[in-house]
């Protein structure tokens, strides 16, 4: 059992970690600037408006802010949804938010809306399809976690055809690279507009998932023994999953889909720090967005040419999950 000093420890550790990634992300690039000049810009910005300050506040350090808000939303999403569900393997797709925000973005890409409006259709389609998961259990007359899944599962399945659908109506020579680009997931296009989206999500939800952090303890304990101890199972659970649902919209809006980080990051949390829920999701919300910042840097200096976002995290979470679960396991076995 971790202690209070250690997992305070911990979390200073993170928070340092995400602080000293951050500073280095600022430096990669085509145009690199060392780390003393880009200290210099950050504390004197007005006093030196030169090429090198434009460059970090107006290029890198948007893109470094959005991709560790994208990454802690996802990894509080994800480790949230795991203990609602009590299943390891659920991730934040798993409520069908992530499909219909895709098939709301697709669609803006394909109607050839602009920015503001494509962000607009991609939140509003990822909290009608929760929405829509809600009314398919109300339809079946129960709401247990089962059917919540099993619903969240068909919506998936039929946005997905809507996407792929607007791919196949997509023109091949412009359109259509768009399209599959956005799926793919970039900070390419991050600014402070596109920052103050996402922020007010991430600060407002993540204040109340964490308010909840310790009935979320409960809600993973069997229904009926949930209510025992004097706790309101659905409406507790609505709340959450609202909450999880505008923190996964909210970071598909602003650069699109990315896979892997949900399910990842809560399984290294809980390595680090177990399941209980006030420690849990903390831990993921830092390092959900350390992760991603990292991945960023990779996806945008390992090659000439910007690599998608989602397929760094795919190349990354895969092993990594696979490493989690083999050491999982053979602790368990001890």
């Amino acid at each position: 059992m971790l202690s209070e000093a250690r997992f305070r420890g911990l979390q200073s550790a993170l928070i340092l970690l995400t602080l000293l990634l951050a500073l280095i992300s600022l430096c990669l690039g085509q145009y690199h600037l060392p780390l003393s000049k880009v200290i210099s810009r950050l504390l004197h910005s007005q006093q030196q408006p030169d090429i090198a300050s434009q460059i970090v506040w107006s290029v890198r350090l948007p893109r470094v802010v959005m991709a560790f808000m994208c990454g802690a939303a996802l990894g509080l999403s994800g480790a949230t949804l795991q203990g609602v569900f009590r299943n390891p393997l659920v991730d934040p797709h798993i409520i069908g938010v992530t499909s219909g925000a895709a098939f709301g973005g697709t669609l803006a890409i394909l109607l050839g809306l602009s920015p503001l409006l494509m962000m607009s259709s991609t939140f509003g389609f990822g909290l009608t399809a929760l929405g829509l998961v809600y009314l398919i259990a109300t339809l079946q007359g129960r709401e247990s976690t089962l059917v919540l899944i099993l619903s969240g599962i068909i919506l998936s399945g039929f946005f997905a055809a809507l996407v792929s659908l607007m791919q196949y109506m997509a023109d091949t020579e412009e359109v259509l690279p768009n399209i599959v680009f956005w799926l793919l997931g970039s900070f390419a296009t991050a600014n402070w507009h596109k920052i103050s989206l996402i922020v007010a999500p991430v600060l407002l939800t993540g204040g109340v998932l964490f308010a909840l952090r310790w009935r979320i303890n409960l809600l993973s304990l069997d229904e009926k023994d949930a209510r025992a101890l004097g706790v309101s199972v659905r409406p507790l659970r609505r709340v959450v999953l609202i909450c999880c649902a505008l923190l996964v919209a909210a970071q598909v809006a602003v650069s699109g889909s990315i896979a892997w980080t949900g399910l990842v990051i809560p399984h290294l949390a809980r390595l680090f720090v177990g399941a209980d829920h006030r420690r849990l999701l903390p831990t993921a919300f830092w390092l959900g967005g350390a992760f991603m910042v990292a991945a960023d840097d990779l996806a945008r200096t390992l090659t000439a040419a910007e690599i998608p976002i989602g397929i760094i995290t795919a190349l990354v979470g895969a092993p990594v999950f696979t490493f989690l679960l083999i050491y999982s396991n053979r602790r368990s076995a001890r």
